[in-house]
């Protein structure tokens, strides 16, 4: 009976981790989503997307920041564009998953942006991951997604 009742209490502890797990990992997949659900301006998006992108492989360096702010200066004035980076870097470094902030914020764009925007938006991309202090290459997965999420063709 005793040996039973201490087989019982190892099954019910092995449960409640798992259940544990399940509910933390539910729980960091909502707050990781939670930046960028509260960005309702197509440029704090554009810039949280761009920076997403840029940073996927380290930090955002000060010349890399310098580009982005130049690349949003194009779209927006000094303070929406200090207001929008400052959101990205941090919405970015919140989120560890570049798809996650393709998947949320690209459908977001494409209902506000047309088709001209929509692709200077992708040239922006590009000219942020030129400059700074050294050329990244972004995964051609990233782009694609990023264009097939903004309602263009992908072959």
């Amino acid at each position: 009976m005793k040996a039973m009742n201490e087989a019982a209490r190892d099954v019910a502890d092995v449960v409640g981790r798992v259940q544990g797990n399940i509910r933390r990992k539910k729980l960091r997949k909502q707050a990781a989503l939670s930046p960028l659900t509260a960005i309702d301006d197509p440029v704090v998006a554009a810039a949280t997307l761009i920076t997403a992108i840029v940073s996927e492989n380290g930090p955002v360096l000060p010349q890399r920041e310098a580009v982005i702010r130049l690349v949003i200066s194009e779209i927006a004035d000094k303070k929406k564009t200090d207001e929008a980076v400052v959101y990205a870097k941090w919405a970015a470094a919140q989120i560890d998953d570049t798809t996650i902030v393709i998947d949320k914020l690209a459908p977001f764009l494409r209902e506000r942006l047309d088709v001209a925007e929509r692709n200077d938006l992708l040239q922006m991309v590009n000219r942020a991951a030129q400059g700074g202090e050294k050329k990244l290459e972004i995964a051609d997965q990233r782009i694609l997604r990023l264009r097939q999420k903004l309602g263009f063709e992908v072959n």
